[in-house]
């Protein structure tokens, strides 16, 4: 958003930790100014036609929503109908994905997110799992699967490490500080308060032939280190 210049945002999220941590970093970061934020109860809210008549009427430039899962496929139709969508742009975190594109469709078409991988990536270990990944399942891996994938390459680089020792708990942790695999995340490393150090990547939602996919538009952020390393020190 900072990005497209938008200078006036209204933040919609559900109230429980993922959704309040969200909305405050977005809030954090963002240049303009927030003219206002939504809470909704969660999980069993799935109407969110008051939020979207209040984000109508703060005639903000751009919506922010963090819905994941089902939510997000109610909020994304919900906002499409509403007559939103051709009205107040929508970014999105977590909420349009591969395992909600095949639901949303051409509602989903057009709205930008934030992630740290999208199935696209050109690198060798991304082409690999997604390519295993679809030939076994029939459907595109989601985002959820490429980190639970990571975090298993991460393990086993460890173990090879120690030679399969877990009882020295001390060396095993230090052998994954090296994070030495393949992410397919490309680049991707830990800092030293173990918090990953990544990029991240403008997604977008696509048709391509009859195939709903997620694309990659652009590198927004470049090993993208959180802002509060300075102030969390981990125990030597």
């Amino acid at each position: 958003m900072n990005q497209k210049g938008v200078k006036t945002a209204f933040l919609i999220g559900p109230n429980y930790a993922a959704g309040k941590d969200m909305l405050e970093g977005v809030a954090a970061t963002f240049k303009g100014k927030i003219v206002g934020r939504e809470l909704t109860r969660w999980p069993d809210q799935l109407d969110f036609s008051a939020e979207l008549s209040k984000a109508r009427a703060a005639k903000p430039d751009a919506i922010f929503a963090f819905y994941p899962g089902g939510a997000g496929v109610q909020f994304v139709t919900q906002y499409a109908q509403s007559g939103l969508k051709g009205q107040i742009p929508l970014y999105t975190a977590f909420t349009i994905d591969d395992l909600s594109l095949p639901r949303l469709k051409d509602l989903a078409v057009g709205i930008p997110g934030a992630q740290q991988w999208v199935s696209d990536l050109p690198n060798d270990a991304n082409k690999k799992y997604v390519a295993d990944y679809k030939t076994k399942y029939k459907i595109n891996p989601s985002f959820y699967g490429s980190q639970t994938y990571d975090a298993a390459m991460l393990i086993d680089s460890a173990l090879k490490q120690t030679k399969g020792n877990v009882s020295d708990k001390a060396a095993l942790r230090k052998a994954m500080e090296k994070a030495d695999f393949k992410s397919v995340r490309g680049n991707f490393r830990f800092g030293p308060n173990h918090m990953p150090i990544q990029n991240f990547y403008l997604q977008d939602a696509v048709k391509d032939g009859n195939e709903y996919r997620m694309k990659t538009v652009a590198l927004i952020v470049k090993d993208d280190q959180d802002k509060h390393v300075a102030q969390c020190h981990m125990p030597k």
